[in-house]
This record gives C-alpha cells, structure tokens and sequence, in this order.
C-alpha cells in the first residue's frame, strides 16, 4: 500500500511540474494572436518582392491574418462596429510578408489603409 502511495505521489509531482512549462514567451504570443483575433491590436503588413527587392503592398489597421491553402495570406479588417473587409495576398516563391504590430499609432479603431505600390511603365515611341 506504501509503494502505491508513493507511485501516486510521485505521478502527481510529474504532472505538477510539467504543467508549468509553458514559456513566458509562448504565452504572450498566444495572447497577442488572440488579440489580433478579435481586432484589439493594430498591425503593419508589408509584402515584398524578394526577387527585385521592392515592396508590393502595405496595409496597416486592425486586422486578424491567417493563411489558407491557396498559399494566399488572409486578412480580415474590421472597417466598421459590425462592418469587416476581407483581403487575399497570393504568395508564391518569391513574395514574403512582414507583420508589424503598431498597436497605439491611431486612435481611430476602424483606421485602415491600403497601399499598392505599383510604377507605371514610362511611354515608349516606337520608330520605324
């Protein structure tokens, strides 16, 4: 009977001990994304062409990002108090993506921008 006390306290201590393992880090992440997920921080996105070393696309507002399986970037704006805009992002091989959190820079909540930075193509004279 002493041995199976023993064997239970000592499988309560293990199960004490592993449960506080999680680290600090890894619950401020949890706790930030869940806070993008319900629009309470506001965010920075900056897609980039890796290939020419130009930005593509910025947008910035309060935003919740996840990925699907179109390899397209996902972010669901909130625009409104019950008004969202829902954006696509194809990323392939040679377009990355930076997420920035600029949480405290507006005080709109509904703040959201979107910029494509595109150059347009100079007028070419063809000569015979």
């Amino acid at each position: 009977m002493k041995k199976f006390i023993a064997l239970i306290m000592a499988m309560l201590t293990a199960l004490v001990l592993l449960c506080g393992c999680t680290s600090e880090a890894k619950k401020a992440n949890y706790n930030i994304a869940k806070q993008a997920d319900y629009f309470e921080s506001e965010r920075k996105i900056t897609v980039y062409n890796a290939r020419t070393d130009t930005v593509v696309m910025e947008a910035e507002g309060y935003m919740s990002i996840s990925n699907n399986s179109n390899n397209e970037l996902v972010c669901t704006v909130k625009v409104g108090p019950d008004q969202y805009k829902v954006n696509y992002i194809y990323l392939n091989a040679e377009t990355m993506y930076v997420v920035e959190d600029i949480t405290g820079t507006h005080t709109d909540p509904y703040h959201y921008k979107l910029y494509f930075h595109t150059q347009v193509l100079p007028s070419v004279e063809v000569k015979p």
